[in-house]
Order: C-alpha cells, then sequence, then structure tokens
C-alpha cells in the first residue's frame, strides 16, 4: 500500500488487487471522525464505494485498517445499500461474530503501538544526535578522547571478568569466619613423643590500643608502611617493591598489603595462581569495606603464623620469650616481626643468628619509615632478644595439619576438647623425606626450573610415616600433598592397566599393537603419540607399561585391534574402589592422566596393588586419650576389615609388570639395591608436572614435583629428580628394618649386592645417614600386649603398698 498525491489533488489511496491491476479510492470519500491541531486524522471509509473498486477482494485481503503518517483509516462504517446488493463491503461485520471485532482491535492495536514506539525511537535518537554533536571533537583531542573511552570500556569489561572469577572466594565469606576451633590437642608420634600442637597455640591478643606502640610500627614498617592509608591493596607499594624485585634481579620484596595477607589466611590458601591472586584481591576491598583498620590489623596479628606450631602474637610471644605482648621490648618486638616473612626461616629457637640478623632488618625498617630514630633502636641493636630454652626443633607442620583435622572428625560429638593424640608419624622418616625433596631441589631446581615438590610415605597398614606439603612450611603452609590436584600423567596408567586385566583377562604376555590412533571427540580429532615418537608394532602388554607407551591405553578405552573398549566408567568404578576420591571426567584422555589427583591419593592407589589387591586406608591418627587418660578412640580396636578391591590375579599381573619399571623401563634412578621396588612414573603435557609413586613390601611413597603457578619445568620427567628423590628416601628408610617382599613378584629380596658402587666406601669419603634400629613388629606386639595386661590389671591396696614399703625398708641379714 502506498499513500500518493496525483497532481496536487486530495490525496488517495492505492492498492493491488488479486490481478494486481491499480485501484485507487480517493480519501474525499472518507468520513472525518475527528481531527484538530495536534490529533490524529481518523476517517472512516464513505456510505458508497466505486463500483470500479472489489471490495470483496479488498476485505479478503483483510485489509481492515491502515495507518499512513498522521492519517488512520479504520472499519468502513454501514453501507447504505440493501443486504440483498451483489457487492458486500468488506467493513460491514453484520452477520459476523463479536469475538471478530475484538481480535480486530487488538490486531490494529499493536500495528499502531509498534509503529509509533519506532517512530518516537528514531526521533529520540536524532535528538541524542543533535545533542552530542554538540561536544564533537577533532585532531589531538578526538584521539585523547578515544583512548580514554576506549581505555574506560576495556577497563569496565576487566573489572566484570574479574569479578566473576572472584565470585567464588565471597561465598567463603557468608561463613563464620571470625570463630576458631577451639580444640587443644598435643600430638605423639608413634613412640610416644611430643612432635606438636595446635590450637593451644593460637590465641587472640590484647586490643590494639593495649599493645606496645613499638612491637605495632615494627610490624607496619616490615609488612605493610601505609595500611592506613590505603584500601586493601597498596598500589604504591607494589611499585616499590616491583622496582626493587627488577633491580635485584630476584625477588626481595613482596607487595603484598596486610589486607591482602590476612584475606590470604582467613579465606584461602598459599597456592601461588593467578586465579588466588584475584580472589585475594577482592576478599581485601570486601574487608576494607566491612571492617575497620585496627579490627583488619588485629585480626592479622590473631591469625598469622608465627613458627613453632604458634598461630598469633600473643601465642608466640609466650613460646619464645614466655611473655604476654605488651610487655616485649623493643628488642622482642622486632624478632617476632620479623617472623611474619618466613616464620620456619626465622624462628629463633631454630635458627638464633639468623633471628637477630631478621630482627636488626626489622630496626632499620623502623628508621627508614621515620617511625623511630636510629638513637632510639640502638639499645635494642647492641642488646639483641635472646628467646627461652626450646630443646624442641620445627615439627612435621604439615602432617599435623592434616592431623589436626582428622583429629576433629574423630572428636565430633565427643565432650572433651582437649587431648592427647598419638599419631603415625615416623620422626626419623619425616626428617629423612624432607632432606630428600630440600636436597634435589637445592641442588637441581634451578637447572630444572621447578620450585616445589610434595611427598607421602605409608606403611601396608595405611599408617602415614611420613607427609612433606612443600619446600618451607614457614613461606607457604598450603599442603600440596592433600589439597593440591594435579595431573598425574602416565603415572594413572596402572588404574588403566588394571582394569583391562580384570575386564580384559589380560596378562603380561598378551599381545597389544603399538600403532597410529585417532579419536573424534566433539567434532576435535585427537591423535596421542609416544614420548619418543615412534611406535614398537606388536608388543606384549609388560613392555607396554614398562616403556610408557601412550597409544595402549587409548586403544584399551576405546577399543581396538578386535578387542572390546573398557570405557570411561571401569577405569573410574578401580580407581574409586582402589582410593581415588578426587572428580575424574570420563574421556580418552583420562588413561593419560589428564583428570587432577592429589599426593594422598596416589600413594594410597599404590598402595592397594602393595598390599596385593586390598584397599588402602590412609590415616594418621591411632589414639585418642582426653586429660585423665581415659582412651577415647583406638584405631585398632576399630579397625574395619580388609576390603579386596581388586583380585588377587589382577595384583600380581600388576606387580609382575611395575617391577620390571625401575630396572629396565623409566624408573631406573629408582631402582634400589637389594630390594625389589615397583613403581611408575609421570610426565604431563609441557612438563608442568613430574611424578614417581612406586612401592616395596615395606612402605608405599608417591613423590611429585613442579610449580604452584602452573609454569613449565625445563624438561623434568618423573625419571628425573622425582625417581631420585624416591630413591634417596626408600634407600634411608630400608635400613635396619625386616624387609617384606612384594607380593606375587618372583625374588623380592635378591640381596645387597656387595659389588655395588654403594656397597663399599672408601675411609675419607662421607658415610650416607644411617636409619637408626627400630622395634620389630614382633616386639611391638609384645610391648603393646604388655601395656594392655597393666592398663586392665587391678591396683594395688593400701595394705599391699603397705607390706611393700615394709619389706624394702626391713633390714637384712646374712
Amino acid at each position: 500500500m502506498v499513500l500518493r498525491f496525483q497532481n496536487g489533488s486530495s490525496p488517495s489511496l492505492a492498492f493491488c488487487d488479486s490481478d494486481c491491476t491499480a485501484k485507487s479510492l480517493s480519501l474525499q470519500e472518507f468520513e472525518p471522525v475527528s481531527y484538530g491541531p495536534g490529533q490524529r486524522l481518523t476517517s472512516r471509509v464513505a456510505r458508497s464505494t466505486p463500483p470500479s473498486i472489489d471490495v470483496g477482494k479488498l476485505a479478503g485481503n483483510g485489509l481492515h485498517f491502515l495507518q499512513f503518517s498522521d492519517i488512520a483509516l479504520g472499519t468502513r462504517k454501514k453501507p447504505a445499500t440493501s443486504r440483498d446488493e451483489t457487492l458486500r463491503s468488506p467493513f460491514d461485520n453484520r452477520g459476523k461474530k463479536k469475538s471478530r471485532n475484538w481480535l480486530l482491535d487488538i490486531d490494529s492495536w499493536i500495528d499502531s503501538s509498534m509503529y509509533r514506539l519506532f517512530a518516537d525511537s528514531v526521533e529520540t535518537w536524532e535528538s541524542i544526535t543533535v545533542f552530542f554533536q554538540r561536544f564533537r571533537v577533532t585532531g589531538f583531542k578526538k584521539l585523547l578522547i578515544e583512548v580514554v573511552d576506549e581505555g574506560i570500556t576495556i577497563g569496565l569489561a576487566g573489572m566484570i571478568v574479574l569479578l566473576a572469577l572472584a565470585l567464588p572466594a565471597f561465598d567463603e565469606t557468608s561463613k563464620n569466619w571470625r570463630d576458631k576451633e577451639d580444640y587443644s590437642v598435643i600430638f605423639l608420634d608413634r613412640y610416644g613423643k611430643v612432635v606438636g600442637r595446635r590450637g593451644v597455640l593460637q590465641a587472640d591478643s590484647d586490643e590494639i590500643d593495649t599493645m606496645p606502640d613499638h612491637f605495632i610500627k615494627a610490624v607496619l614498617a616490615t609488612e605493610d608502611r601505609r595500611f592506613y592509608e590505603h584500601y586493601g591493596i597498596d598500589f604504591f607499594g607494589l611499585a616499590r617493591a616491583l622496582l626493587e624485585n627488577v633491580r635485584a634481579n630476584q625477588v626481595v620484596q613482596g607487595g603484598s598489603s596486610i589486607t591482602q595477607q590476612l584475606a590470604k589466611n582467613l579465606f584461602l590458601t598459599n597456592e601461588r595462581t593467578i586465579e588466588r591472586k584475584i580472589k585475594e584481591a577482592f576478599l581485601a576491598f570486601w574487608l576494607e569495606t566491612n571492617l575497620t583498620k585496627n579490627e583488619i590489623l588485629k585480626l592479622y596479628l590473631d591469625r598469622a603464623y608465627m613458627g613453632g606450631g604458634t598461630f598469633g602474637v600473643s601465642a608466640a610471644a609466650e613460646y619464645y620469650f614466655e611473655k604476654d605482648p605488651k610487655d616485649l621490648t623493643l628488642a622482642e618486638a622486632a624478632m617476632l616481626a620479623g617472623l611474619y616473612k618466613a616464620p620456619s626461616k626465622y624462628a629463633p629457637h631454630i635458627n638464633l643468628p639468623n633471628s637477630r640478623a631478621r630482627a636488626n632488618e626489622v630496626l632499620t625498617n623502623m628508621v627508614q619509615a621515620g617511625f623511630m630514630t636510629e638513637g632510639q633502636v640502638i639499645a635494642a641493636r647492641k642488646k639483641p632478644a635472646t628467646p627461652v630454652e626450646r630443646n624442641d626443633s620445627e615439627g612435621p607442620n604439615y602432617f599435623l595439619d592434616w592431623a589436626f583435622e582428622e583429629v576433629k572428625e574423630l572428636a565430633r560429638g565427643m565432650p572433651d576438647k582437649t587431648f592427647f593424640a598419638k599419631t603415625t608419624i615416623d620422626v626419623d622418616l619425616q626428617k629423612a623425606a624432607e632432606e630428600a625433596i630440600r636436597s634435589h631441589l637445592r641442588q637441581y631446581g634451578k637447572e630444572k626450573g621447578v620450585s616445589e615438590a610434595a611427598m607421602v610415605v605409608m606403611d601396608p597398614d595405611g599408617a602415614v610415616r611420613a607427609m612433606v606439603g612443600g619446600n618451607d612450611y614457614g613461606e607457604s603452609q598450603f599442603n600440596r600433598a592433600v589439597s593440591s590436584r594435579r595431573q598425574p600423567g602416565s603415572s594413572f596408567k596402572p588404574f588403566v592397566y588394571a582394569t583391562a586385566v580384570e575386564e580384559l583377562d589380560l596378562d603380561e604376555n598378551s599381545r597389544v599393537i603399538d600403532g597410529p590412533i585417532c579419536i573424534t571427540t566433539a567434532g576435535r580429532r585427537w591423535c596421542p603419540s609416544n614420548y619418543a615418537g615412534r611406535y614398537r608394532g606388536r608388543i606384549d602388554l609388560q613392555t607396554a607399561i614398562v616403556k610408557s607407551i601412550n597409544t595402549i591405553p587409548v586403544k584399551l578405552y576405546v577399543g581396538a585391534d578386535g578387542r572390546r573398549g573398557i570405557g570411561g566408567e571401569k577405569i573410574v568404578e578401580t580407581a574409586r574402589r582402589m582410593g581415588v576420591e578426587s572428580e575424574l571426567v570420563m574421556s580418552p584422555a583420562m588413561v593419560l592422566g589428564s583428570n587432577g589427583l592429589t599426593v594422598l591419593e596416589m600413594a594410597r592407589g599404590y598402595g592397594a596393588l602393595m598390599r596385593g589387591g586390598y584397599r588402602m586406608d590412609s590415616h594418621g591418627i591411632t589414639q585418642l586419650t582426653n586429660q585423665q587418660g581415659d582412651i577415647l578412640y583406638d584405631r585398632r580396636k576399630q579397625d574395619p576389615p580388609p576390603v579386596r578391591v581388586v583380585s588377587e590375579r589382577t595384583a600380581g599381573v600388576m606387580n609382575r609388570m611395575m617391577a620390571q619399571i625401575p630396572e629396565w623401563g623409566t624408573a631406573r634412578r629408582a631402582a634400589l639395591d637389594g630390594i625389589r621396588a615397583a613403581g611408575k612414573t609421570g610426565t604431563t603435557n609441557s612438563y608442568r608436572d613430574a611424578w614417581f609413586v612406586g612401592f616395596t613390601g615395606n612402605y608405599v611413597a608417591a613423590v611429585w614435583m613442579g610449580n604452584d603457578n602452573y609454569k613449565p619445568t625445563r624438561r623434568l620427567t618423573g625419571g628425573n629428580l622425582p625417581a631420585m628423590t624416591w630413591n634417596k628416601f626408600m634407600t634411608y628408610a630400608h635400613q635396619n628394618i625386616e624387609l617384606k617382599p612384594v607380593p606375587f613378584i618372583d625374588n623380592p629380596l635378591p640381596g645387597r649386592d656387595e659389588a655395588s658402587p654403594d656397597a663399599k666406601i672408601a675411609d675419607n669419603e662421607i658415610q650416607p645417614a644411617l636409619r637408626p634400629k627400630v622395634l620389630s613388629e614382633k616386639a611391638e606386639n609384645m610391648l603393646r600386649e604388655l601395656s594392655d595386661r597393666l592398663n586392665k590389671a587391678p591396683p594395688i591396696s593400701q595394705s599391699q603398698e603397705m607390706a611393700g614399703q615394709l619389706s624394702q625398708t626391713a633390714p637384712t641379714t646374712r
């Protein structure tokens, strides 16, 4: 339809009928209904219709409402002609249902509303455009404004992305994060010696106003000089730290504010990732919004780790100086303030000269910050603080943190809150594990581009004998052994092969084909290749796992070479039975270790093979007693019966195959002299993670090495440093103990090779560390039986006690 004007005459309505012959209807034939200034002209069809117009066609085409600019055409009036006329008006509604008129009104309202909305929008946009044309600039000003505009746009988009990443962290703020556990636990090692405590040395300090001024100044000068000036993040401090680090070509200063450190202590972990730093920044703003500066500072002083198993300045002052914080001297305050950077490194009971040197740096910081003059601190420099005598050293803190959580689970529902917990930790093995990791990181870490490691050691009963959660507990309390999930790489393959042995009835001599294979999933084509980049053709299953062939597990998963596939569900079931608890995403890539697992899970899974197919339940607590000596929990009496997770045949096949890996496979650096061991290496893409998990008849140990920020190492493989670390620890651990064989393998204890380089050591060479002799299992059981008999024996009566005293004091004759 078009509205046109012909030769200056009145407008007419043109339309096209079924044979597309142009017709026209003069608007003079429309009867005006209402019009006026500012109103819309509305007309109705005249009473007569030109005979040249096919009204029936017009009505059949649905032309019941037309609107053109300021003219709206409505329903035609009742025609003057009779009802018997041949041509009927299309606007005559007589004889039709009333609902038809109602629907037509709705349709007309929608059409007109849509038109008005579009017209008003165009008019509004034109007005806005005309208005903003007043601010149009050119030249350099335009370039500057464009840059600022793009910067704001990108900044807002970035803030939205960062906020989306930080939202999971804000969930932690909904919890009662101010509360602390009121449990007090003293931990004993497997032989009953105190190795540490948790809870009892965590105490709140006095209010900030009552604490000595020089201690507050020492903390602020060292940790955050502009604490009372910034709003959670000190951008000037970040710039200063960055400049100093660039100048020193290494990290010498940190840029985190006290608020950021508190956010990390309250809600996050010490894992060094970009995601954690983003969460930390948003939570710092949240703390600044919801707390005062003094509240933030007090929480920081109460929650920070201070070494020696202490948390908070009150507990640290009591532990190191047997004082209340308000009685600290300037020298003592400087020594405590120096602990925040690295408690284990600067703890005075570990390294007093190092601690005093750090305290001297704190005094220098106070002078540089303008908080004190050189004259005020000179006395503290000349007479440094001396802590009280402590015979204990830094305990197995990663293990104690993990064991403390186990105590809280066991003590749930118990009325007592103070416990003595006998643990499974072996202090000698713990020190050997720490030394094995630190020595290799110290010697090869920079060369291989690796900074962190973790290790878990368990005996056949599932007792955790050693746990290392990182290189330095004082620097990072994040336990990588139980909290960090890293891709295991090829060290996950034993779960795949164990499933295949059970489901497909395979053994070490079963023939498989190492050849190219490609899989298309979700439109993506994946073609796994071997580490060496070549294929071996037809080989036996033992060679496939010993040489860590990648194509074979993939073929076992999907099915190839005439065998059906085992699929992901069966592999997940096997891994779950063997002790894996982390989420496992089923895909062909899972057989090469694409899912993240913890070091503890890997050790527990391999422990099932070490036990001949029975599940290994890891634990760190064997007994809980209260202050009165009452036994509240005894694992020996509540230990569940063993549960078989893989058949004896499967365990035998797996152990025989895995025992070959340290001998002629990828883990030759892990081979032990005189002891048969079984294990598997693992290396992930881009060399981000390196693993070795292995076991003998006495211990199973898992070693992981990598970087917290997932930075790739310099081609570090599981057969390198992890295998060397495992070997060094196991060599120490198997000295002076009763050796046990790995189940189902031939010649498990071949005896020490006297011709080996380690068998004879020259007199001028350093002797290797020797493990002290320990009680045999038979002796331990005998002592336990004697202890039970003494505990059950009735107390001595008063008359018997007096008789015993008289017999001792009576003179003897010869």
